[in-house]
């Protein structure tokens, strides 16, 4: 299992052998944040959409973002 990081948020990464994709997962926020491409490239762009519409929403809603917990 690898790790991305963009903007203090941390997402595992990993392979579908089934479906033939990377995804990935947010790692120390409640809120569920998945994301997934076909290439690296794919996958690294779509969790930089995923992590900017989610801080997007929050603020949108007057929610704060939750930040990732220390030590994840």
């Amino acid at each position: 299992m690898e790790v991305m990081t963009y903007r203090g948020y941390t997402a595992t990464v990993e392979y579908d052998d089934a479906d033939g994709i990377l995804f990935g997962r947010v790692m120390g926020i409640r809120d569920i944040i998945d994301f997934e491409g076909d290439s690296v490239v794919d996958l690294e762009e779509d969790f930089h959409v995923a992590i900017d519409s989610y801080i997007q929403a929050c603020e949108e809603i007057g929610k704060t973002p939750e930040t990732p917990s220390l030590g994840m």
